[in-house]
């Protein structure tokens, strides 16, 4: 295992500050490039195998993470005006997906690619 992995969660937790930096001699003009706070909540998550049961669990965590914040921040994070448009959207395009044969695709360029 690589441990960049480790180590970008270990930096998110603690940072280095400028003190730190100028004590490894680093030339001035870089140091407030080299320094950055610490106290970055993330999550660090280590599976044996990535199969149904994980992933179904990493949504659920994504989604009450999503929950907390809209807690935290008084908003319904779950009651938004463009899912509504996004289910539209979805039955025309699932259609279109599904057709036998070659649809006329009327969307924007990205879409249509």
């Amino acid at each position: 295992m690589n441990g960049q992995f480790f180590a970008q969660t270990e930096a998110l937790a603690f940072g280095k500050t400028e003190q730190e930096v100028a004590k490894e001699g680093v030339p001035p003009a870089l140091v407030p490039h080299k320094s950055f706070p610490g106290n970055r909540p993330t999550n660090t998550i280590l599976c044996d195998r990535l199969d149904t049961e994980h992933a179904r669990q990493l949504v659920a965590l994504y989604e009450h993470k999503i929950f907390v914040q809209g807690a935290i921040w008084g908003i319904n994070s779950f009651d938004q005006w463009g899912v509504e448009l996004g289910k539209v959207l979805a039955k025309r395009i699932a259609g279109e997906l599904e057709s036998e044969a070659e649809p006329a695709l009327s969307h924007d360029a990205s879409t249509t690619r």
